[in-house]
């Protein structure tokens, strides 16, 4: 499953076209997907129980990751990844927020993700958890593949996601996308291109 979801991404990236161009002429080193995919657009549940929309959150960069709390590997290598783009973004990083979306909305309560965040900043992460049907409509978005795998004797289950991370510019506009093979120092790189020139 894992595999067949990374040949998803793949697919994506192939899809959206190769890292491409910012107007300036200098390659971008993530994937470029501005105007391929929509801006960013929900309305969703915070870590802090309130709900929340998409517009509230414009004033900074976002970046997007779809996961979850019970998530045994892949999502809290992503999380730690992006601790350390925020870390080597340094004074910039105040224009960034995580936004970690919950793919199991049923064990993800606000509670739940409002501790996962925390543990790894809680200064710039934030939890957003919501309905199924909530999940499902911002998942197909941006084409973001997960499924719920078989329970186990005792009720406990894992779930299958693609591991990509969204970036989003300070006006909620889709702009780059990461994989898991890009380090945080490309990361950090495009990332603070977005922070200093949003056009």
């Amino acid at each position: 499953m894992r595999l067949r979801l990374a040949a998803l991404g793949i697919a994506l990236c192939a899809a959206l076209g190769s890292a491409g161009c910012s107007q300036r002429g200098e390659p971008w080193q993530l994937t470029d997907v501005s105007g391929h995919l929509p801006d960013l657009d929900f309305t969703l549940t915070g870590d802090d129980g309130r709900p929340i929309a998409a517009d509230t959150l414009k004033g900074r960069a976002s970046l997007v990751y779809f996961g979850y709390t019970h998530c045994p590997d892949v999502c809290p290598e992503t999380m730690g990844r992006l601790m350390q783009v925020i870390d080597k973004l340094g004074p910039d990083a105040q224009k960034v927020r995580i936004l970690f979306v919950s793919v199991d909305p049923a064990r993800d309560t606000p509670k739940a993700l409002h501790d996962y965040v925390a543990a790894f900043d809680a200064q710039h992460a934030r939890g957003l958890t919501g309905t199924d049907a909530q999940i499902e409509r911002m998942a197909r978005h941006y084409r973001v593949a997960y499924q719920m795998e078989q329970r186990d004797p005792h009720g406990n289950y894992e779930v299958t996601h693609s591991s990509a991370v969204y970036i989003f510019d300070a006006r909620n506009h889709a702009r780059l996308l990461a994989t898991d093979h890009d380090t945080p120092d490309v990361i950090a790189r495009d990332v603070r291109r977005i922070i200093e020139d949003p056009s």
